[in-house]
């Protein structure tokens, strides 16, 4: 066989490779959207008896849910929107300079041993189950944390969020995200470590040879070029935040308020907690109100991962 002929030989080879990859590229894009679609269209068929049922009857069925304190579902799960936002929001705001703080540290400080070390130490928090944080935080920080919070409220309590007495034991808003905290910080860190690690060197050195310090070439050649990934990793972070339920439900004590004070016990819930503890008696219509919560839940994880992917977009422009 010629030169030519095995050439066109490969051609071709790499052509089919080059059809048979797009075919399951295309493929694995569109399962994506299928199973999207999938989920949504669950819980709409299922929540539909909410939707268009006997409103009376889901009337009934929310008030055996709070005690008469909500007898429509919109004021049933207003609160409980409110206490999933916040407390995620409160966890992330925790979690997400530390955990940039500890990916520039991996990245741009630490000797390359204990980067090492500390890169597998954050991988395997990211992978330690969310029941085994409930139990950490239920068990060991609940007592721990207490003292601290009624230092917070002695002292910072004409601030309204830390408005006293502080809850003892201390299964608050504050305690519960601080366990988020904890949880999302391991997937922001190991992200954005990954994207401090690809800055482009040629930059670094450029801005260290023109005078600029260690930290000076970190802010300008390293944390803008991770911004669009720091962003990235933050909304990974929130969105477990967001549908954390075990964690929750063993720490927190649910309350169905639209209250700010993250010291005082039964205040918040959370729309996975509150799912996750109703469920068991809950009876068919029940169910289908609590899958009603889930849809709205599942709309919320959707806007925030649709607005983190336009900042995204204008942040690597």
């Amino acid at each position: 066989m010629s030169s030519q002929d095995n050439a066109a030989v490969q051609e071709n080879t790499g052509k089919t490779g080059d059809k048979v990859f797009k075919f399951f590229a295309y493929a694995a894009g569109i399962l994506i959207l299928v199973a999207l679609a999938a989920v949504a269209l669950f819980l709409l068929f299922r929540a539909w008896p909410l939707i268009g049922g006997d409103q009376s009857a889901n009337a009934a069925t929310v008030e055996s849910f709070t005690g008469g304190k909500a007898h429509s579902f919109w004021q049933y799960v207003g609160p409980l929107v409110f206490g999933t936002v916040l407390v995620a929001a409160l966890a992330l705001i925790i979690a997400f300079f530390i955990a940039v703080g500890i990916a520039l540290f991996i990245s741009h400080y630490a000797p390359k041993k204990l980067a090492v070390v500390l890169s597998s130490v954050v991988d395997l928090l990211a992978a330690i189950p969310s029941v085994i944080y409930g139990l950490w935080g239920g068990l060991i920080l609940v007592p721990a944390i207490g003292p601290f919070w009624n230092w917070v409220a002695t002292y910072l309590g004409w601030i309204p969020i830390f408005k006293g007495p502080a809850a003892s034991p201390a299964r608050t808003v504050a305690t519960v995200s601080v366990v988020l905290a904890v949880m999302i910080l391991p997937i922001i860190t190991s992200v954005s470590r990954d994207i401090f690690q690809q800055a482009p060197r040629l930059q670094q050195e450029a801005a260290l040879a023109l005078g600029a310090t260690k930290w000076e070439m970190i802010k300008l050649a390293v944390i803008p070029f991770g911004k669009s990934g720091i962003v990235s990793a933050s909304m990974l972070g929130l969105g477990r935040a967001l549908g954390e339920t075990m964690a929750v439900l063993m720490i927190l004590s649910p309350g169905l308020t639209y209250s700010v004070r993250l010291l005082q016990a039964s205040q918040s819930q959370t729309i996975a907690a509150n799912i996750a503890a109703q469920y068991p008696e809950a009876n068919d219509l029940g169910v289908s109100t609590l899958i009603g919560t889930g849809l709205v839940l599942f709309i919320i994880t959707f806007l925030v991962n649709f607005i983190a992917r336009k900042i995204t977009e204008k942040a690597s422009v």
